[in-house]
C-alpha cells in the first residue's frame, strides 16, 4: 500500500522536478563561466598561512563570487564561523552610534538577538548606541505602506531583509518580491543601504539579490553555496565600499580583504561552489518529494509541492510535540553519519525555546545536507532542508515518515 503511494507521489511531481533541472542548467552555465573568465588553475588550491598576503587563490574565488552575483566586489572567507558571524560582521562594518537599523522582514534569526540586542548583551548594537526598528510583514508579503511611514519620518541607515522564514511560521520571500520593495524603497531614500539575508536562498532562483537592486548580500558556506564540501565558512557579496568597510571588520582597518590565510580550504571552497547548483536542485527535489507525500498524509505542508520556492526549506506542520519529534528522530536514524544517535530536544545557544534537531552530516551544522529540526512551541513546525543528492533524501523522508507512523 506505502509503495503505491510512494509511486502516486512520484508521478505527482514529475513536472516540478523537471523544472528544477532547468533552472540547475541556468545556474550550473553561471558557475561555470565564471570559472572559466577567472581561468582557475590547481595552483589556485595551494595553502597561506599566518597573515595571508597574496592569496592568489582567495582572491581568484572572490572575483568569481562577484561574477556570479553581478556585485562589484566579495568576501569570501573562512574567518567567518557562521552566516549568524557574517551578518553581525556586517551590521557592525555598516552602522555607527546614532544609527537606525530597520528590519522589514519582522524579528530576524533567534541568533540575532543579542546581536541586535532584543536580549540584553554589552557586545550589541544597542549597547553602542546603534537603534533598531521593524516593520512586521502583512500576507506574506512587505508592508508598503508601513515601511513608507518608517522611512520618510526616521533616519534609517541599513534596512535588512530576511529572505528565509527561519523559525517563524512565514512564508519565505520570493526574489520577485525582494525586487519590488527594494524599487519601492530606492524611489522614497536612494541612499538607504539594503542587505539582504540570502541564507537557504541562493541558486533557488536564476536570480540574487544584487541583480534586483540591493546593495549587500549574505549568506554561509555550509548551506547552499557550500555544496557540501566547504567546511565552514560565509560569503559577504556587493558594492565594494560596503565590502571594504565588512572587510576591515573582519580583519582590521588599513589591511582588510589584503589579509586573511585560506589555510588550505581553498579547493574545498572552490568545489562546494562548483557542485553547489547540482546540490541546491537536489535539495529542491527532496523538499518537493517531502511536501508531496506529507500532505498526501493529511499533515499541513509549506510551500505545497508545486508552489514557487525562495528557499531550500521545507515546513511541515504537525500540530503536535510528538510527531515532530518522531519525524525528526526519523531523519537522523536514515542519515549517513550518527545514525545511532537519538535526537532529543533541549536548549541552543541563541534560541529561546527548546530545540530538536536532526544532522547526520559531514560537516557539523551543515544544512545544505539533509536536516530537520525546530522548536518546541506551537504548532510544532519541522523544518527540513537540504540533501546532497535526491536519491538519499527521498529514501531519508520514506523512512522518516514510517518512523513517524510506526
Amino acid at each position: 500500500m506505502f509503495e503505491e503511494l510512494i509511486k502516486k507521489i512520484d508521478l505527482k511531481i514529475k513536472d516540478e522536478l523537471n523544472k528544477i533541472d532547468e533552472l540547475e542548467r541556468i545556474n550550473s552555465e553561471k558557475v561555470l563561466n565564471a570559472f572559466i573568465k577567472e581561468q582557475v588553475a590547481e595552483t589556485d588550491f595551494n595553502a597561506t598561512t599566518g597573515y595571508g598576503y597574496n592569496d592568489v587563490g582567495r582572491d581568484k574565488l572572490e572575483r568569481i563570487y562577484s561574477d556570479i552575483f553581478k556585485s562589484e566586489d566579495a568576501l569570501v572567507r573562512n574567518q567567518f564561523i557562521s552566516g549568524s558571524h557574517a551578518l553581525t560582521v556586517a551590521f557592525f562594518a555598516l552602522l555607527r552610534p546614532g544609527d537606525t537599523l530597520l528590519s522589514i522582514t519582522g524579528k530576524p534569526y533567534d541568533t540575532m538577538d543579542e546581536v541586535i540586542g532584543l536580549v540584553d548583551n554589552p557586545s550589541s548594537l544597542k549597547s553602542f548606541g546603534i537603534n533598531y526598528m521593524q516593520v512586521d510583514l502583512v500576507n506574506n508579503d512587505f508592508d508598503y505602506d508601513k515601511i513608507k511611514e518608517v522611512i520618510t519620518t526616521n533616519k534609517i541607515k541599513v534596512i535588512e531583509i530576511q529572505r528565509s522564514k527561519g523559525y517563524s511560521t512565514r512564508c519565505s520571500l520570493t526574489i520577485d518580491k525582494v525586487e519590488s520593495i527594494i524599487s519601492f524603497i530606492k524611489s522614497i531614500d536612494k541612499d538607504i543601504i539594503i542587505m539582504v539575508d540570502n541564507c537557504y536562498c541562493e541558486f533557488v532562483s536564476s536570480r540574487e539579490p544584487i541583480e534586483v537592486g540591493a546593495d549587500i548580500a549574505v549568506g554561509s558556506l555550509i548551506k547552499n553555496l557550500g555544496g557540501g564540501i566547504a567546511p565552514n565558512g560565509a560569503y559577504i557579496v556587493g558594492r565594494s565600499n560596503l565590502i571594504n568597510a565588512c572587510a576591515e571588520r573582519l580583519t582590521l582597518p588599513g589591511e582588510g580583504k589584503e589579509v586573511g590565510p585560506s589555510l588550505g580550504i581553498n579547493k574545498q571552497l572552490f568545489q562546494g561552489l562548483f557542485l553547489a547548483p547540482s546540490v541546491v536542485s537536489s535539495s529542491l527535489k527532496t523538499a518537493i518529494f517531502t511536501s508531496a507525500l506529507l500532505e498526501e498524509l493529511g499533515y499541513n505542508v509549506e510551500p505545497k509541492y508545486n508552489e514557487k520556492r525562495a528557499d531550500i526549506v521545507q515546513n511541515i506542520i504537525f500540530n503536535n510535540e510528538k510527531d515532530l519529534i518522531k519525524y525528526t528522530q526519523g531523519i537522523q536514524m536514515n542519515s549517513p553519519i550518527d545514525s545511532n544517535s537519538l535526537p532529543i530536544p533541549d536548549d541552543m545557544p541563541g534560541y529561546t525555546d527548546k530545540v530538536i534537531m536532526a544532522s547526520g552530516s559531514f560537516t557539523q551544522g551543515s544544512s545544505i545536507e539533509l536536516s530537520c529540526d525546530g522548536p518546541l512551541r506551537s504548532p510544532y513546525i519541522a523544518y527540513q532542508q537540504g540533501s546532497l543528492t535526491y536519491a538519499y533524501g527521498r529514501l531519508a523522508v520514506i523512512k522518516a515518515v514510517s518512523n513517524l507512523e510506526s
